[in-house]
């Protein structure tokens, strides 16, 4: 997950290092045709050499050889749970080994290049087009219905409100007195948050786990998702001290090098918030993570819609240094919300369990 977020973030802070020396060189206008000639590259690649994965399973994460004890019904009582895929795991361990006995297993055949090609496929065990329909109403059924979730879209949009902000910013600080930069030097300050990203990518996805894991051993071997949450007080008081730097460095026309550590600090703590925010997500509801995190990008993109429009009066007005100590402090009390789920996580986990179960029961009848 934590590479994800890398690849989402650290693509968009690699561009600007690219973009800006090829704008200073050739013109604004040739950087918007190189960015469709790109995007047209990556169609054809897209197309012809990366076939569809997309696979619909019949079964729970966790229960696919459990013994049945009983129909596949959506309930509300979560105590069901272990019930769900009763029937149809008999019917299909029964027909698995009557297969295996006569015939052996069968496999769909490999399918040629000119099938891989085509645009629209019937797949077996895909919903209906009216429960797909349905299906796109469900995230936000689930913001909510899920108090997780809804928190974990909150940190995630707060983490990318604050890189709004570092966009925002950095080019009317830089090439305004007494920086000037051109529109190269612009984009090389993005130097900083890509090595910030890959060090958020290392402490969220290497260091956050062997921690959580720590934190199981000591909770007798049960790993439980709000043990995941403990490096977000890192990534809190980076949020705070990169936008502080920022801010503040610039205001006081502070040498560019400490602005490029206080934004590669603050490059940092989005790809942590964000990644630790989707990672306890799917910790929570597997069974329903591709709509919980529907929900989730969601909150996140209204959130960082908001911001982008936002940022700009907000510094113009109280300027930057009152602007970005208020941000700093906003994003710790933000982050540091993180304290409320680890106390009330599991208890809001369980209220939300009913729902889980049958949210996760209906998708596997569905198929």
């Amino acid at each position: 997950m934590s590479a994800y977020v890398l690849a989402l973030f650290g693509s968009n802070f690699i561009a600007p290092i690219v973009g800006g020396w090829f704008a200073n060189q050739w013109g604004w206008k040739w950087m918007m045709h190189f960015g469709a000639m790109f995007a047209a590259a990556c169609f054809v690649i897209l197309y012809f050499f990366m076939e569809e994965t997309m696979y619909f399973r019949d079964t729970l994460e966790g229960l696919e050889d459990n013994e049945p004890i009983g129909g596949l019904v959506a309930t509300d009582n979560p105590v069901s749970a272990p019930a769900v895929g009763g029937i149809r795991e008999k019917e299909s361990r029964e027909s698995s080994s009557n297969a295996s006995q006569t015939s052996g297993v069968v496999f769909a055949g490999k399918k040629t290049f000119v099938q891989k090609l085509k645009p629209f496929i019937c797949m077996p065990g895909r919903p209906t087009n009216a429960q797909m329909f349905k299906a796109m109403l469900l995230p936000l059924a689930i913001i909510f219905q899920f108090p997780n979730v809804a928190w974990a879209g909150f940190i995630y949009g707060i983490n990318l409100s604050w890189y709004n902000v570092l966009n925002a910013t950095a080019s009317p600080v830089l090439s305004a007195a007494p920086y000037n930069w051109g529109t190269g030097l612009v984009g090389s300050i993005y130097t900083g948050p890509v090595i910030g990203a890959i060090f958020g990518c290392l402490w969220s996805g290497l260091v956050a786990d062997r921690f959580t894991l720590y934190l199981a051993r000591r909770n007798n071997g049960i790993r439980e998702p709000e043990q995941r949450l403990w490096p977000l007080a890192f990534s809190a008081l980076m949020s705070c001290v990169g936008l502080i730097v920022w801010g503040v460095g610039a205001s006081l026309e502070m040498h560019w090098a400490g602005l490029a550590v206080g934004l590669g600090i603050l490059a940092f703590s989005c790809v942590t918030g964000g990644s630790i925010a989707l990672s306890y997500n799917i910790d929570c509801f597997k069974d329903i993570s591709g709509d919980s995190t529907t929900a989730i990008i969601v909150i996140r993109n209204t959130l960082g819609f908001a911001m982008s429009y936002g940022i700009t009066p907000w510094y113009t007005n109280i300027g930057l240094q009152n602007c970005f100590i208020m941000a700093g402090f906003l994003s710790l009390a933000c982050t540091l919300t993180f304290l409320l789920m680890v106390w009330k996580g599991k208890a809001l986990r369980k209220w939300s369990a009913a729902r889980y179960w049958k949210y996760a029961a209906k998708t596997i009848v569905s198929h």
